[in-house]
């Protein structure tokens, strides 16, 4: 009997008939049963077919985990690239991007963890997993859409982009081995941000030293920095959103990050050492596909310096003047705890006209740098505990600062008002100035520092520090020892303490100032105005006297001055007439027993004073000369006071 032989597709059909009798199923594959079926994935599809890769996902015994991304994804791939869906399927490298998309593990959602990397059978690379805590997926930047579409080799995730196996700033701090920045990035869930293929990333990679050093400072583990709530915020503040190379960082720049708390300021020195805010940049240009990196050795923080104060009240000279001088990354330095006194624009516009050059001239000056830190201190004081006549150490090693308190309320840094205080950032506090400060030797120095200790405290207390200690303007100072204090208030017949409660303090004080600056051989002798407003007299003979004080130390010469060390306290209560209206000879000057008067006008009365204004002796004359008996009179320096009809003259003599 002839056998009927039936057509293949009968044979398929009745095997399979015969299977579903005898309860056998079919074995399904991921390709097949749900890559091919799906009306969503057909570019996919598409692009397993032309790059002869189905075979591989219909394998029965294989174990596939397949990230499939959809329509979409293939349409927004092509547009990134300039191309189209045809383009994708001719690339040369077709088949090493699909084989990227896949496992050679079964790898369920359920058993995904966030921050796993795996290696896909395309080896060039790996996939960087993200569970977020709302329990979205991602394999690198691509989303999941619909999870574990299952069949009987492997599982199928859909996804809403594709993935490619190219080198990523994350693949940069992986292969470098910044591992506590790596969890860190998976932990704030940004791993998708930094491995989109398509984004133009610098990054600011701190090392894993920088993460163990901010958890000490903090008092805390690297755990607790990792759960932070902040963490992310303070991870996208190491990041930029375009490609900075390390030759194009600037000096001063004040460039935007990802976080949108603050801004990051960069540093280049004269050296080429580059900083971002306080860390010090290590490695530079660590390129990848989609971006670069540089590894700090520090972890900058997005909170609000000293810096930023300046930056964010317009004080622009400020800032370029610390940026110039190289100190941004000392005010940017989120541990810091310093206290700075900010002088505004005008203040140095001022500055610049008061010295006779430019604001450039004044920012390319060579001790700009310890002009800046004599602004600083390492400490932080607000206004309420500024004191009076607080003689402050400052950053710079040049020289102190003095405050003074006056009873108005007013605070002053040397000559300094300070404007606006109590400007507070998280690593210190503000104050601004309407002056610059400079750290020069003041007349005020020469007193401090020479052991000047009741001059000092007069100063202090009448408030003329601010005026003293003005670096822009110069003064002569005749200094009276601590010894000529106490003489003089024993004299008196009061206390110390009582001479710095007199309500004429300051004009004592500026009886003894000059409004320039006089060395010794430029003294004359004769009236000199002084800044109380009444005359001082200077005798030149047998020494250098100023009325009845002798100058014991001359010319201690200082930038705003000099001051000259007198034994004896000027009293501005001697000096009660202008300057001389009449000519007055005296002879001889020393004298012993007579001093003869000489005038150019008839003579009424002629008074002999003490330094001290005491009139010893008035004796009614006639004529234009005449003789004084001066005998009586002790050693030492007296005033003698001529009176006539047209007017008075005030000359010194001294008695041997």
């Amino acid at each position: 009997m002839k056998r009927r032989i039936l057509p293949l597709k009968a044979i398929f059909s009745a095997a399979v008939l015969s299977m579903m009798t005898f309860g056998v199923s079919a074995q399904t594959n991921v390709f097949d049963d749900v890559i091919v079926p799906s009306p969503n994935h057909t570019s996919l599809e598409q692009a397993i077919i032309t790059a002869n890769l189905q075979g591989a996902l219909q394998d029965p015994n294989a174990s596939l985990t397949v990230w499939a991304p959809d329509d979409q994804a293939f349409d927004d791939l092509a547009t990134a690239l300039g191309t189209n869906v045809a383009g994708l399927l001719a690339l040369p490298n077709l088949d090493q991007i699909l084989l990227y998309h896949v496992l050679g593990t079964t790898n369920n959602a359920a058993s995904l963890s966030n921050g796993q990397i795996e290696t896909p059978l395309n080896n060039a690379n790996t996939i960087k997993i993200t569970v977020t805590g709302t329990g979205d997926v991602f394999a690198n930047h691509a989303q999941v859409n619909a999870a574990d579409l299952t069949a009987d080799n492997g599982v199928v995730h859909s996804m809403d982009a594709v993935i490619l196996p190219g080198e990523t700033v994350a693949d940069i701090a992986i292969d470098n081995g910044f591992s506590t920045l790596v969890t860190a990035v998976a932990t704030a869930e940004l791993l998708p941000a930094v491995t989109d293929p398509f984004a133009t990333l610098t990054v600011f990679a701190p090392d894993n030293a920088a993460f163990d050093d901010l958890a000490t400072t903090l008092g805390v583990t690297v755990n607790d920095l990792l759960a932070l709530p902040n963490l992310q915020d303070i991870l996208l503040y190491h990041v930029l959103g375009t490609e900075v190379d390390a030759a194009s960082v600037q000096n001063g720049g004040v460039v935007t990050a990802l976080s949108p708390t603050n801004t990051l300021k960069t540093t280049v020195t004269g050296a080429g050492d580059v900083f971002v805010n306080q860390a010090q940049v290590v490695l530079t240009d660590l390129t990848a596909d989609n971006g670069l990196v540089h590894t700090l050795d520090a972890v900058v923080l997005p909170v609000e310096t000293v810096a930023d104060i300046a930056i964010d009240n317009g004080f622009s000279t400020l800032v370029e003047a610390v940026a110039t001088a190289e100190l941004l990354p000392a005010v940017t330095d989120p541990f810091a705890t310093l206290t700075v006194f900010a002088p505004d624009n005008t203040a140095f516009d001022n500055a610049a006209a008061d010295l006779g050059i430019t604001t450039n001239d004044l920012l390319a000056l060579p001790n700009l740098q310890d002009i800046l830190l004599y602004h600083v201190l390492g400490s932080e004081v607000d206004a309420a505990s500024v004191q009076d006549g607080g003689i402050v150490t400052a950053l710079s090693p040049t020289n102190t600062i003095k405050t003074t308190v006056t009873g108005g309320g007013a605070v002053f840094i040397n000559q300094a008002e300070v404007q606006l205080a109590d400007l507070n950032a998280d690593n210190g506090i503000v104050h601004t100035l309407n002056e610059v400060i400079l750290p020069n030797e003041t007349v005020v120095d020469a007193a401090i520092d020479n052991g000047f200790t009741t001059l000092t405290a007069a100063v202090i207390e009448a408030e003329l520090l601010p005026a003293l200690s003005d670096p822009y303007t110069e003064y002569t100072v005749f200094a009276p020892t601590d010894q000529a204090f106490d003489d003089y208030v024993a004299a008196a017949g009061i206390t110390l303490n009582d001479l710095l409660a007199a309500p004429n303090l300051a004009d004592v004080l500026l009886y003894h100032t000059l409004g320039a600056e006089v060395l010794s051989g430029d003294l004359t002798a004769g009236n000199v105005t002084t800044l109380e407003g009444n005359d001082v007299l200077v005798n030149l003979t047998g020494g250098v006297f100023i009325n009845d004080a002798e100058v014991t130390m001359a010319d201690v010469d200082v930038d705003n001055g000099v001051v000259h060390v007198i034994n004896k306290v000027l009293d501005p209560a001697t000096a009660s007439l202008d300057e001389n209206t009449i000519d007055v000879n005296l002879y001889p000057n020393p004298a012993t027993e007579f001093i003869t008067v000489a005038a150019d006008k008839e003579i009424e009365t002629i008074q002999v004073v003490s330094m001290n204004g005491a009139v010893l002796k008035t004796i009614n004359a006639t004529g234009e000369k005449m003789n004084i008996n001066v005998s009586d009179l002790a050693s030492g320096q007296y005033l003698l006071v001529v009176n006539t009809s047209l007017g008075a003259s005030q000359s010194a003599f001294n008695v041997k």
